[in-house]
């Protein structure tokens, strides 16, 4: 039965067609928006490490933050899962750090979320005290209080290469390419400021 997987956990077998995201590009993207405004203390908090979009998402961080000159603190590495108690949950810990982000990049929005309510709790204003970047572009981001900085991962798109592939493989037409990434893209909102 053929078979096209969306956003893969891990990499799939060289036989079987994937699309997804350029989630390298994509944390790169959002790590270097926060370094442009002067943040140099900038955690990040990713998904599951045995996910392939959570591992690559940091390894984007990791290297702008080297582009940067900024040296990787992994005190301010997080990983929890894709939801808004795993965001909430490890950005109490980052904010008790005795010497705390002025910045954090966020694996998913819903992740995000979950530090825009940790940053409220310890009595921090967004972006005024903390920047925060989510990853997804999620219709609610646009409607949060203030409104999500964050990467725009094309879901929409991403179906329809899927179908497109499928329908390929169904009508017994070779794919150009097993594995397919479509591009992301940083949408700057009200989440992210100039570091005071």
């Amino acid at each position: 039965m053929p078979v096209v997987v969306i956003d893969p956990v891990d990499m799939p077998g060289p036989d079987v067609p994937s699309v997804g995201a350029t989630n390298w590009s994509g944390g790169m993207s959002a790590t270097e928006h926060l370094v442009e405004l002067g943040h140099r203390r900038i955690a990040v908090v990713g998904g599951p490490e045995d996910y392939l979009c959570s591992r690559a998402r940091i390894d984007g961080y990791r290297a702008a933050l080297d582009r940067a000159g900024i040296p990787a603190d992994p005190a301010l590495v997080r990983h929890g899962n894709f939801h808004h108690d795993g965001g909430y949950e490890r950005a109490r810990e980052l904010l008790e750090l005795p010497d705390r982000p002025t910045a954090v990049f966020a694996g998913s929005d819903e992740q995000a979320f979950g530090v825009l309510e940790a940053a409220r709790q310890a009595g921090l204003s967004v972006p005024g005290d903390l920047s925060v970047v989510g990853f997804d572009d999620l219709p609610m981001a646009r409607w949060s209080s203030p409104p999500l900085t964050t990467v725009r991962q094309p879901l929409a798109d991403m179906g329809r290469m899927a179908g497109r592939m499928l329908l390929d493989l169904v009508s017994g037409r070779e794919l150009a390419s097993q594995r397919v990434e479509l591009a992301t893209s940083l949408v700057p909102r009200a989440s992210t400021a100039r570091r005071p």
